[in-house]
């Protein structure tokens, strides 16, 4: 066997041990960005930020990684493929804008609703690739919690559930940082 080559459960080891910080913070940058522009500026105003928020989220991502030690765009890095499953993941989730803008057009006020969770169901299979709860907890707290504050405080959806997703990213990076490592 050729030593560049490393077997699927090494390859997966030498993911799961990654430290996954810059995509979290980057999301709950753009979060906190988005819920503040829902305080402060008109819906319309509200509903741009999330979607070039939202499409920023991976460029911001790219550009902390230089910062945590993940530095995405290191082409020295062992060529590993859970990383392509994830970017299919990300891919999957992207697609669903597809249902996000056509309920966006018939009611706008849906959109934090829609991008906040279909943009969050990438962190399904990142549990399963990590073998670590962490990104189901994300996944189903941050649609929980959307759904139940589209529902309960419709003025304010524009407001809260992004920050209601800023708080679960907190806590997914708190979950991030204590989880014990692959071996």
């Amino acid at each position: 066997m050729n030593p560049t080559q490393r077997t699927l459960q090494e390859q997966r080891i030498d993911f799961s041990n990654r430290p996954f910080i810059a995509m979290p913070l980057a999301g709950l940058i753009v979060w906190a960005i988005i819920g503040i522009i829902g305080i402060f500026f008109s819906d319309i105003i509200a509903v741009w930020s999330i979607f070039i928020g939202t499409g920023s989220i991976v460029y911001l991502g790219l550009f902390i990684s230089k910062f945590t030690g993940e530095n995405f765009m290191d082409k020295n890095k062992p060529k590993n493929e859970f990383d392509g499953l994830f970017m299919a993941a990300v891919v999957q989730a992207l697609l669903v804008y597809a249902i996000a803008i056509p309920f966006f057009l018939v009611d706008y006020s849906s959109l934090p609703m829609t991008v906040g969770i279909l943009t969050g169901l990438m962190w399904i299979p990142f549990s399963w690739i990590i073998k670590h709860w962490v990104g189901l907890f994300h996944t189903l707290a941050r649609t929980a919690v959307v759904v139940a504050l589209w529902y309960l405080l419709p003025a304010y959806r524009f407001i809260l559930i992004p920050f209601a997703i800023v708080l679960i990213y907190l806590l997914t990076l708190v979950i991030l940082n204590n989880r014990k490592p692959w071996s």
